[in-house]
């Protein structure tokens, strides 16, 4: 899936001489947590976070004092040397980035100029759907050889039962390189009969371990 097809188009943006208060009020008005930092022809320059404007506020216990600071622009705040994505990058790619970074938003651009946003919680979003975790499913995880056709065959057995993958994982054995586990996500709540076809055809199944099912 392409970061084009979760993206928010239509960003609330300020400009660098938008004031520390005016920021903080668009924040709070919009209920955003991010705002791009642009200039007139659209081109990203910074972004300013809650966490910026918390940090340059007067704290909770003296905040009658240094109101003059909420005037500052939030040119003296903001990240400049900002991270952006195109709108054809990977959402496991933007996943990537916002992990590797330590950050929980990307203006999404072309050239230099703004078309999009796009935030932690929306790319969570769509990895959940994604693996079909946000619908009922059950999960069988299975060990097999490190070796091509694995995969397939294991799913070939699935088909055999008509059963409905909804999505799958491959990752290493952690213990031993000469295994890796498919992760599966079937549409079933009784993964019962799925597990018993697996096991007759000598495959292990790590989860889950139902009683009355051999492992």
């Amino acid at each position: 899936m392409l970061i084009e097809e979760i993206m928010k188009r239509n960003v609330v943006t300020i400009h660098e001489q938008t004031t520390i208060k005016e920021a903080y009020q668009t924040m709070i008005l919009e209920k955003f947590r991010h705002l791009p930092v642009i200039t007139k022809s659209k081109d990203v320059i910074g972004i300013v976070t809650d966490q910026d404007i918390r940090d340059a506020s007067p704290s909770i216990f003296h905040q009658d004092e240094h109101q003059e600071d909420l005037q500052k622009p939030v040119s003296s705040i903001m990240t400049k040397d900002v991270i952006t994505v195109h709108p054809l990058n990977s959402v496991a790619e933007t996943a990537r980035l916002l992990y590797e970074n330590r950050i929980s938003c990307l203006p999404v651009t072309e050239g230099e100029q703004l078309v999009g946003i796009v935030t932690d919680t929306d790319v969570l979003h769509t990895l959940v759907e994604l693996m079909g975790a946000h619908q009922p499913s059950s999960q069988i995880y299975v060990r097999v050889e490190n070796k091509a056709g694995q995969l397939a065959d294991v799913a070939a057995i699935m088909k055999q039962r008509q059963m409905n993958i909804a999505s799958v994982l491959v990752y290493p054995h952690r213990e031993d390189e000469r295994y890796k586990i498919l992760a599966f996500r079937i549409q079933s709540m009784d993964p019962r009969g799925t597990i018993s076809d697996l096991q007759s055809k000598g495959y292990h199944v790590l989860w889950p371990n139902i009683p009355g099912i051999a492992t």
